[in-house]
């Protein structure tokens, strides 16, 4: 989730949480959890050299914490997160940005690498072409994971938003290389919905790489990545679907970074 009101403007206060539970029950969500992008935050300033991330830096991450913790307070399921872009080199100013707040758990993503833009312009895929991108891309990914900053990592395979990929042998290349290099690490790949209203029209990742990372035991989680309360959950049928086809029978959860296993429901 990311804390919106309903007009989909950024609302960090607990009232604004109140909406995305009510979703969330009536979708036959047990629990939800809040995780920011960390580019809104003045505070995370230091970290960015991108226009799109600088320009953004104009919230108060004291007053999103506050919104999530006074909404669990109020016994509200709620877990407070943050999905945090991954700036390569940057990893241990970035750890200390994050530790004084109580989060629940941590996304890692990687929306900009080198300059360029994964689901965005300049891309990387034009400087790099598709195949040399792909790969840039996945070797960032296992260097995040690797970084110990996160939890899981989310929309795992998001290179594949424009629907342009290199030929299935080294698309599956890549996937099984990623899932040798994260395997044995503290880490969950994500499972998420919002893949299905991008280009690509695909749930996040693909099930080959979602197979790969099982037979490997590498944990799952489940999102919807909904920017307005109505997406709670949407499509989890779908995400269901896929999870139990790769062999998973139960999805991460996390409080306090403490990771437990739930029943695939």
């Amino acid at each position: 989730m990311h804390l919106r009101n309903e007009r989909g403007e950024i609302a960090h206060d607990a009232a604004a949480v109140e909406p995305f539970v009510e979703v969330a029950r009536a979708a036959g969500v047990d629990e939800i959890g809040f995780t920011e992008h960390v580019y809104y935050f003045r505070q995370t300033r230091p970290l960015w050299t991108v226009p799109y991330h600088v320009e953004r830096c104009v919230y108060d991450i004291e007053a999103y914490v506050e919104a999530v913790v006074t909404a669990k307070e109020r016994g509200l399921p709620v877990k407070l997160g943050l999905e945090v872009d991954y700036v390569p080199g940057r990893e241990d100013e970035t750890r200390a940005l994050l530790e004084p707040y109580p989060w629940d758990y941590l996304l890692g993503s990687i929306h900009w690498l080198d300059g360029f833009g994964i689901d965005d312009r300049p891309r990387l895929l034009d400087e790099l072409g598709v195949e040399g991108a792909w790969r840039r891309y996945f070797e960032a990914l296992a260097a995040a994971a690797y970084s110990g900053l996160f939890d899981s990592l989310s929309h795992p395979d998001v290179i594949k938003i424009f629907d342009l990929r290199p030929d299935r042998a080294a698309v599956e290349s890549l996937h099984e290389e990623f899932a040798d290099a994260i395997a044995g690490l503290s880490i969950a790949i994500e499972v998420s919905t919002a893949g299905l209203y991008k280009p690509v029209g695909e749930l996040y990742p693909d099930p080959h790489l979602l197979a790969a990372c099982r037979r490997r035991d590498v944990p799952a989680t489940l999102a919807s990545d909904a920017h307005y309360p109505e997406l709670v959950g949407r499509d989890f049928d779908h995400a269901r679907a896929l999870l139990r086809s790769a062999g998973y029978e139960t999805v991460t959860v996390f409080d306090q970074r403490e990771a437990r296993q739930a029943e695939l429901g």
